[in-house]
């Protein structure tokens, strides 16, 4: 899952906050991260769930009814199937993928790792990946879990992003640079 958008700040950061604290306590801060990063798959896959998400149409008692029977289907532990339903009751459902994204960023944070993502105008291979997990590991000194996505629109390199940090080697940048050099001469 994405951090983007994982402040600890804001409306995600402080429900995925509460629910960190309350599962470490309970012993059960990486199960209920597989959970959630679960339902986050199924939200970002599905465009009917997504969309039911954010539509204001459905009333708090529908979704609640509607969350709760997802989470009994796919097996949840009480403490996220009691989660999601405070969140459907809340009205907040809506922001459910940030909450996911920023309780992420509490575990690997809380494990003493770093997520990076790297954006490449083609699938890196095995161990092209490996190549980049090294040399962010070596430059952040901490273990990295490494997010690649493809953007064709980049014609060639990557961005990776650390953190707040962006380092942008793409040749659609390097481009843009020259195109910019270009006009002021």
């Amino acid at each position: 899952m994405s951090n983007e958008g994982a402040s600890k700040s804001g409306i995600g950061g402080r429900y995925a906050s509460a629910l960190f604290e309350l599962a470490t306590e309970a012993g059960a801060a990486d199960a209920v991260e597989a959970e959630l990063c679960s339902f986050g798959q199924t939200i970002t896959e599905s465009k009917e769930l997504s969309g039911f998400l954010k539509s204001p149409v459905y009333d708090r008692e529908d979704q609640a009814r509607a969350i709760a029977e997802m989470a009994k289907k796919a097996g949840f532990s009480e403490l996220t199937s009691n989660f999601l339903n405070l969140v459907a009751k809340n009205r907040r459902l809506f922001a459910l993928p940030t909450m996911i994204a920023a309780y992420a960023s509490l575990a690997a944070e809380a494990r003493g790792e770093v997520t990076a993502e790297a954006v490449a105008a083609q699938p890196l291979t095995a161990e092209q990946e490996k190549a980049l997990r090294i040399e962010i590991e070596t430059k952040v000194g901490k273990a990295v879990n490494l997010e690649t996505r493809v953007d064709p629109n980049l014609l060639g390199g990557l961005v990776v992003k650390i953190g707040s940090q962006m380092i942008d080697s793409s040749l659609r940048t390097k481009l843009n640079r020259l195109k910019t050099v270009m006009k002021e001469a």
